[in-house]
């Protein structure tokens, strides 16, 4: 009777184990993605954390994260591949913000990267009234895997790119010299403290989650396991609009919910593509790009959108004569009840493309080398008081690339 259960369970012990060698193989297989010895696997703080990724946490936070995520993460990893970046380095994106592309630090960091306004000029994105690329889901990887591939080439191990991402190069390189070594289990010295505590932790963080994220038979566990398939099959695609152009009026042609649509390009600030561009990337589901090419068509713009920002003195008739509409078009445009207006407060206000030019060169000029606040107010015939007051400047130092807005 022994003998016949021994025989029935053999399968069961059998499976168990090549399910363990097989996951085994993986979490090595990963580690050697980072750069990072299989014996750190066996990290009592990183283990703590893989455990405390566990049931209640892995089901309402990182699966929950996953599912939000499903639609770009193949994106993300095409990105990756594309700069050489192992595909591992999605696993940082989720440590920095939860795959959430409108995260935003009290540092002043923000996106799915956690990008700082000067990294992100650094790397191209435009941050201004209109988009913050840092919340661009595509841009903004791309930038990262500039960044991280950039970190990689400078120290030689993936690891250290990681690290460097959190703490900065220089911190890291200072601690590599101090250390006399880069081995990675030297600088998580907790005694020594070559790097900083939120460093260490970081590292381990990101092997942590990728653990989980590689483990597929928690996968098949969790009411979450169709992500195994859905994750590669689902994808977005990027597509041109005019300037000006409505994420409702897409919505409604292209059959996309407005939520859904806003969600991938939180880039945008408003409901509509900068003013500046005729060609602006805008991201839709992959599944509905032919729908896209069959029924969206350009509509010939009657009106762009401009920001005005409420100065001392402000009020709607004002405004209104500036830019050329009715005061009561920007009451109904900006869902005003009164025309009370309130010092910085921000309206949307629909112009005549014709006029955009003028607008545009009339109340703004960009610093040229050699201009002086006196020479802008003599060329413009207005008091050097009168741009510094408008421009909220406190002495006369201006510089090349600065934005002044003039006659306002």
């Amino acid at each position: 009777m022994l003998k016949y259960i021994l025989l029935l369970l053999l399968p069961i012990f059998l499976s168990a184990n090549l399910s363990y060698a097989n996951n085994h193989n993986k979490e090595i297989a990963l580690l050697e993605s980072f750069d990072i010895d299989s014996s750190f696997l066996y990290d009592p703080i990183m283990n703590d954390m893989k455990a405390k990724n566990s049931s209640k946490y892995r089901d309402t936070h990182f699966f929950k994260a996953m599912d939000e995520a499903y639609l770009f993460i193949p994106a993300i990893k095409n990105i990756l591949a594309e700069y050489g970046v192992p595909a591992e380095f999605l696993y940082l994106a989720m440590a920095e913000s939860n795959f959430s592309n409108r995260a935003y630090s009290k540092k002043r960091a923000s996106g799915l990267w956690q990008f700082m306004p000067q990294t992100a000029k650094l790397y191209g994105l435009k941050v201004d009234e209109y988009v913050d690329e840092r919340r661009d889901l595509v841009k903004s990887t791309r930038a990262a895997a500039k960044y991280l591939s950039s970190l990689h080439q400078r120290f030689g191990k993936w690891y250290l790119a990681a690290i460097a991402y959190n703490c900065g190069g220089g911190k890291l390189n200072q601690a590599i010299r101090k250390a006399g070594t880069d081995d990675l289990r030297v600088l998580l010295d907790p005694k020594k403290r070559y790097i900083p505590r939120e460093s260490r932790f970081y590292i381990r963080k990101i092997v942590a989650l990728a653990l989980v994220g590689y483990d597929e038979q928690l996968l098949l566990k969790s009411e979450y396991d169709y992500l195994l398939n859905r994750a590669n099959a689902y994808s977005i695609s990027t597509v041109k609009l005019s300037s000006g152009a409505s994420l409702k009026r897409l919505s409604k042609m292209v059959g996309i919910p407005l939520e859904d649509l806003k969600k991938l390009n939180r880039h945008l600030k408003y409901d509509f593509v900068p003013p500046y561009s005729n060609n602006y990337d805008v991201y839709i589901p992959y599944i509905k790009l032919t729908e896209f090419k069959q029924k969206y068509h350009e509509e010939k713009m009657q009106n762009i959108y401009k920001v005005h920002v409420v100065s001392k003195g402000d009020n709607l008739s004002q405004i209104g004569r500036k830019y050329g509409v009715s005061y009561k078009v920007i009451m109904d445009f900006n869902h005003l009840k009164n025309g009370i207006l309130r010092l910085k407060q921000k309206l949307v206000i629909p112009i005549d493309s014709k006029v955009k030019n003028r607008v545009d060169s009339q109340f703004y000029y960009m610093v040229k080398k050699g201009d002086t606040l006196d020479s802008i107010s003599k060329s413009h015939k207005v008091s050097v008081h009168n741009i510094k007051l408008q421009n909220h400047l406190s002495n006369n130092m201006i510089r090349i690339g600065d934005r002044l807005k003039i006659n306002e």
